[in-house]
């Protein structure tokens, strides 16, 4: 089978085709057959050897959407053919999702979306659950103002759908030019990238990474999360400081496809390349202003 991997670290140049096994599905793991895959800015950072590995065969790609081909002992609820979404979590690992075929737990997978195709579908684990566990992270009650930086993201974008479905009033900090598209997520009030907010809110989901600036936009006594592990701002002024780190959890992205399918959580897609074409998406995903997730096919 064909997959993509990293065998030196750098730019997209480094991204490489390799013809691979077929894995095997071990006890309590699915072999899924891929037909999408997302590119995360976090494939990007394995590519450029920010996690280590050096010397080693690198697989890229966490999210995937496919079709089980085999199931391992001791797994129940699924079948061969069944229609799935999951997260292939970890960095530093031999295979990713980005092949024809890839193994995943069999608890870190749900039910495919039945109202979008597998394109969409995988731009839906990483970015859904790492946003709907940091809205939840949050612990902010119905009414509360939360502001969401880097809202025209994948994954601000997604917390701003889902903090604004929990009844937070959202305000989103993002580019003069996404104005239009985050309120169409959702946002009650946009503030530009460079501005600050009115006045201080009860929350800050930190998507953009900016850290003391965005805590300085937290009332005394507020919260502050943030999405890069290591990177948080020290605490201050009685705000409670929390960082999220994605896991793969099968039963939170059945919620989250069900929201898709109920029109209540919008998917974007960038582009999709075909994994022959892996370079140019990493090209692609150096970007800035690119808008939605990036998808490979096989």
């Amino acid at each position: 089978m064909s997959a993509v991997v990293v065998n030196e670290f750098g730019g997209p140049e480094r991204v490489e085709s390799a013809e691979l096994p077929v894995p095997r599905p071990a006890a309590g793991q699915v072999l899924i057959r891929v037909r999408a895959a997302g590119l995360n800015p976090v494939d990007g950072a394995v590519r450029a050897g920010v996690f280590g590995g050096a010397g080693q065969r690198l697989g890229l790609g966490w999210d995937v959407a496919g079709e089980i081909a085999e199931v391992g002992a001791d797994v129940t609820g699924w079948s061969r053919g069944d229609r799935v979404v999951g997260l292939h979590y970890g960095p530093v690992k031999p295979l990713g999702t980005h092949a024809e075929y890839a193994v995943l737990d069999a608890s870190a997978v749900a039910a495919a979306p039945a109202t979008v195709d597998a394109v969409a579908a995988a731009a839906l684990p990483l970015g859904g659950l790492t946003a709907a566990r940091a809205v939840d992270q949050l612990g902010l009650a119905p009414g509360a103002t939360l502001l969401v930086t880097g809202a025209a993201g994948v994954v601000g974008g997604l917390a701003v759908q889902l903090a604004a479905r929990a009844g937070l009033v959202v305000t989103a900090l993002a580019g003069a030019e996404d104005e239009e598209l985050v309120r169409s997520l959702g946002a009650a009030a946009f503030v530009p990238r460079g501005a600050a907010p009115a006045g201080p809110v009860d929350g800050v989901l930190d998507a953009a990474v900016l850290g003391e600036p965005a805590l300085g936009f937290v009332r005394d006594g507020g919260v502050y999360v943030g999405l890069r592990p290591g990177a948080a701002p020290a605490a201050e002024r009685g705000i409670r400081v929390e960082e999220q780190e994605v896991a793969a959890d099968g039963r939170h992205l059945a919620r989250l496809v069900a929201l898709v399918d109920e029109g209540a959580l919008t998917l974007r897609v960038a582009d999709a390349f075909p994994l022959a074409d892996a370079q140019k998406a990493h090209a692609l995903l150096a970007t800035p202003g690119t808008r939605g997730r990036i998808i490979l096919t096989a």
